[in-house]
């Protein structure tokens, strides 16, 4: 049996992930990629590496769908057919859908990831109304946005990483910041939207297409303005019955219930604001943590779902796990070389709290700074029981240890 995996770059989430479970199931990955050099180097010596890595334009549904056909041959018939991109879900749907696979529904992956789709769709169902305008390239914003409240937040339209999403505070400064990404972007469409002030907070959940499973919340915490940079996440799976409600029906509006489905929001008194929704896991590493919390291999049980399979009996209730999270980044605060970072590694530490430190980049890198999560140098986090003061020990590792960036 064969599993199809779609991607652009390598990520955690396939290396460490995705093919790590596809082996404990017995399956052999294929990943489809416009960028199989990449991928080859990244796989040279992971200890599940795929049976192979094949050539396709994955941004398109036809091309991926011939390329598994044309692959028949060779690895048998296709199981299953996913991706955790962003960019490529639509794509991949679209691609399941004509060879007969599970699959997420295409409109709803779309709307998902057009962040202006999202508004109108979640403000046509009267579930909420976030002002919004869309920014063609061609287009004068200052016009546009004449009457967007302030302070108002500018992103691409279907952006990821919170990468070129910015806080502006005034329709002059909007003008400069649009200024400023079309001078990278010149042919991306921006979204200007109110600023939604509050709490930020996740919404995981999983999905078989019939029934929808609450994986639990995470209260995450920003970096610097205008910045929207995560500095830190804590286990917080609580949200009143109000907001879940909320939530869920809003989730349902667009479409959302099959795999895995990641929610930013913002918590404003019983209401969820969504900032966007992401139809796949969680990142940054988040992922694997949250398996390791959870006690369930995600990764696994999505592939089980783009297998076919129904949601398994017993999934885990997040308000009733007892254990405490606590998780940081260490971020970059300037361009230059990382010179040396602390070794990989776990401990397990007193009181039952297990502490863990992975490299996000390797010393020896130059990078610019960015202003989003590609400034991040390492994750740390810790897990215990509710009792225990896993921040506590976060802090002390990093308090402990240097990064040194040197310009």
């Amino acid at each position: 049996m064969c599993l199809y995996l779609t991607a652009l770059n390598p990520t955690d989430a396939v290396t460490r992930g995705f093919l790590p479970a596809a082996a404990q199931l017995g399956l052999d990955v294929v990943v489809l990629t416009d960028e199989p050099e990449a991928h080859r180097a990244a796989y040279a010596d992971v200890p599940f590496p795929p049976a192979a890595v094949e050539h396709a334009d994955v941004r398109d549904p036809g091309a991926v769908a011939a390329t598994v056909l044309g692959l028949q041959p060779r690895f048998g018939l296709p199981t299953g057919l996913l991706s955790n991109s962003d960019h490529l879900q639509s794509a991949t749907s679209l691609a399941a859908e004509l060879l007969g696979l599970p699959a997420k529904e295409w409109r709803a992956a779309l709307r998902c990831k057009n962040k202006f789709l999202m508004r109108r769709t979640l403000a046509d169902a009267g579930l909420d109304t976030v002002a919004s305008v869309q920014v063609a390239p061609g287009d004068d914003i200052g016009a546009v946005a004449a009457h967007m409240p302030f302070p108002a937040v500018v992103k691409p339209r279907e952006g990821v990483a919170s990468e070129d999403v910015l806080l502006v505070e005034d329709l002059a400064g909007l003008v400069a910041t649009a200024a400023d990404i079309r001078s990278r972007r010149p042919d991306t469409t921006l979204v200007v939207e109110e600023y939604l002030a509050g709490g930020l907070h996740t919404f995981e959940t999983l999905g078989d297409g019939q029934s929808l499973h609450v994986l639990g919340s995470w209260h995450t915490s920003l970096g610097v303005p205008p910045f929207f940079t995560e500095s830190r996440r804590d286990w917080e799976p609580g949200l009143p019955d109000t907001v879940v409600r909320h939530l869920l029906d809003q989730l349902a509006a667009l479409g959302v219930g099959f795999g895995a489905c990641h929610t930013e929001f913002v918590l404003q008194g019983d209401r969820a604001r969504i900032i966007e929704v992401n139809y796949r896991l969680i990142g940054d590493t988040m992922d694997l943590i949250y398996s390791e919390l959870l006690g369930v291999d995600l990764f696994e049980q999505v592939i089980r779902i783009h297998m076919g399979e129904a949601l398994p009996q017993g999934l885990p209730d997040a308000a009733a796990i007892d254990r405490s999270a606590h998780l940081r980044y260490v971020t970059a605060d300037r361009a230059g070389t990382l010179l040396a970072a602390p070794d990989e590694g776990h401990d397990e530490l007193p009181h039952g709290v297990r502490l863990q430190h992975r490299r996000l980049r390797s010393p020896g890198v130059t990078a610019p700074l960015h202003g989003t999560n590609r400034d991040y140098l390492s994750v740390v986090h810790a897990i215990g029981p509710r009792t225990a003061a896993v921040d506590d020990a976060v802090e002390r590792f990093i308090a402990g240890n240097s990064w040194e960036v040197r310009a």
